[in-house]
């Protein structure tokens, strides 16, 4: 991260954000982009936060060195630690000229590497493989290529709902010592079942959850596949995995509908689901190098019945879709290009808006999605005015609610929260990153105030940033939860009240390896500690209120899939209705073992 400031913020800094959000930019036309936007961009670092007073060092923590400014025109203050950034384990500089973290790794399978960012999110999860230390896939090169979405033609079909009752899952640990069972239909993703079934329940001890079922993996090359997106609802668990999305049920893992089968490989999904649980994903036009991402198919999670189809029509020089991002806000579905955006009816496919180049040769680099829809932009009208904005958008209108700049030399990297806005950014020149957070008027609230080498899991498309592209992070109306990094031994949760950007409290993991924040759920934060290499991992729950965050175990994982569990190159969690669902995000396409997809455990 960047070393804490010296100094108080000042208002009106170099264009960064303010107190009070600036007037919104009027839509123009598209026109061909200016400036430097061939060149590739530099990933997004974490941010520091300013304390009034120069602290004393905590945890042993040697005292802080001065620091450069942060991304709104004022040097950051030192935070209530004031020490310098501690080393990391691969020896890439840090934000502070240390070592950095697992985000200065090298990509693997075959993916360009980006510039890399000391501290910068850019970890998939994963287990330990023969890359140790769960290296980064990509980590953020947002390669501006110049696209623009043009005209879409839409076939549109239907597809009903079904109802369903939500489904309860008790505590895992039922005190006894059996077997409750094989997990059902193991298979190789498709649904279709297997002969090599694996019962991961036979040795179950007492206190361990249950595998209430598992899928293996489809084919895949022998250079991988991608399988993003995983979604749960009250009765379904749908992956995406190279050319298919499969649905199984949430207690007993029975295909709940056929087999989606798309004719090419799948290139992006949206992370977000709709509230009667559609979601878009986009798959490659054909296989050549001249090949786009243009490919939209709506479905319904749980019917399986495919929606609306639509194609991202090229446009003008420089407008193709050789890569795009999806996000979902209400019922408005984003597509984001490189330099635009273009929003459409989830229900329908209808377009309802474009968004374009604005104001100071602004191109809308990125968005994110949920409960607000959230657009950054590229500003390059001349070197010496470049930087970032970022703006909130009615998802149904695209009219801008606020806007506010960043300093020359920010670029917007990472949301860790949309709602509560909480942004991440660095700085290349000074090797710097800072994470700030916004009021819902757009107007600036506070900057992680303390230095610390924070370590959640992103990654980032090769083309595009992918502001959403985090795990391993976690917030609730007026706290962020960050876990710290894991060098040797235990790593800790850190809890930061979102109005000041000090800390509140940290938690360290409860075993010797790292523990991440998973989501906030009933007055507990709920995280998931990583497997070893020969003991199972946990979901833990940890108070949020009062002074007592003792981690208490809400479900034991079975050393039975231990090895599996550690395995995976890069992985999603998610914990819904007392259940863990875990799935591989990134294929090896190794036919010389049973890669697993998913696996779910509960009581």
């Amino acid at each position: 991260m960047a070393t804490p400031p010296d100094q108080p913020p000042q208002h009106g800094g170099f264009g960064a954000p303010q107190d009070q959000p600036q007037a919104p930019h009027q839509p123009q036309a598209p026109q061909p982009p200016q400036g430097g936007f061939g060149a590739p961009q530099m990933p997004p670092q974490p941010p520091q936060g300013p304390p009034a007073q120069p602290p004393q060092p905590g945890y042993g923590y040697p005292q802080q060195q001065p620091q450069q400014p942060g991304p709104y025109g004022h040097p950051p203050q030192a935070g209530p630690y004031g020490q310098p950034q501690q080393p990391g384990p691969y020896g890439q500089p840090g934000p502070y000229g240390q070592p950095a973290g697992p985000y200065g790794q090298q990509p693997g399978y075959g993916y360009p590497q980006p510039p890399q960012f000391p501290g910068a999110p850019g970890t998939p999860p994963g287990g330990r493989n023969p890359f140790k230390g769960r290296p980064a896939l990509v980590v953020g090169a947002a390669v501006a290529a110049l696209l623009v979405i043009g005209g879409t033609v839409f076939a549109v079909t239907g597809g009903d709902d079904e109802g369903g009752k939500k489904p309860v899952a008790g505590p895992s640990d039922d005190g006894k010592a059996s077997s409750s069972g094989a997990p059902v239909n193991p298979g190789d993703g498709s649904g279709d079942g297997g002969e090599d079934t694996e019962d991961f329940n036979a040795d179950r001890k007492a206190g361990e959850a249950k595998v209430l079922w598992y899928k293996e993996a489809p084919d895949a090359p022998a250079s991988g596949a991608e399988a993003p997106g995983m979604w749960i609802t009250s009765k379904t668990a749908v992956k995406a995995a190279y050319k298919e999305v499969v649905a199984y049920n949430v207690g007993d893992g029975k295909p709940t509908w056929d087999t989606i089968a798309l004719p090419q490989k799948i290139c992006a999904v949206t992370p977000q689901k709709t509230a009667d649980d559609k979601v878009v994903v986009a798959y490659m036009s054909g296989t050549s190098d001249r090949a786009k991402c243009n490919q939209l198919q709506q479905i319904d999670l749980d019917t399986g019945a495919k929606g609306w189809k639509g194609v991202v029509a090229d446009g003008a020089l420089f407008d193709s879709a050789i890569s795009i991002e999806l996000s979902l806000a209400g019922n408005t579905l984003m597509v984001g290009r490189s330099q635009f955006g273009t929003a459409y009816d989830v229900r329908t496919g209808k377009k309802l808006y474009d968004k374009q180049k604005y104001g100071d040769a602004c191109f809308p680099t990125a968005f994110a999605g949920g409960t607000r829809l959230i657009s950054v932009a590229s500003c390059d009208a001349t070197e010496a005015n470049e930087h970032d904005e970022i703006q909130e958008l009615d998802p149904a209108t695209g009219k801008v609610k606020w806007s506010q700049k960043f300093d020359k030399g920010w670029s917007v990297a990472k949301t860790y929260s949309v709602d509560p806005l909480v942004v991440y950014s660095t700085n290349e020149d000074k090797n710097s990153w800072n994470i700030a957070t916004f009021k819902p008027d757009g107007g600036y609230r506070s900057q992680v105030g303390f230095d610390e080498d924070f370590a959640p899991e992103c990654d980032s498309g090769f083309l595009q940033r992918n502001l959403t592209g985090c795990t391993g992070t976690a917030s609730d109306a007026n706290t962020l939860y960050l876990p710290t990094e894991s060098t040797t031994g235990p790593n800790e949760i850190v809890a930061i009240d979102l109005s000041t950007g000090k800390e509140k409290w940290r938690v360290k993991s409860p075993t010797d390896e790292a523990m991440l924040p998973v989501k906030v759920e009933g007055g507990n934060l709920v995280a998931y500690v990583e497997p070893s290499y020969d003991a199972a991992g946990r979901v833990v729950g940890i108070p949020t209120a009062g002074t007592a965050h003792t981690p208490k175990t809400l479900m034991q994982l079975p050393e039975s899939t231990a090895e599996i569990e550690d395995s995976f190159y890069s992985r999603d969690l998610a914990w819904v209705d007392g259940r863990l669902y875990l799935s591989s995000t990134r294929l090896t396409g190794n036919d010389d073992t049973k890669e697993k997809l998913m696996l779910a455990y509960g009581k």
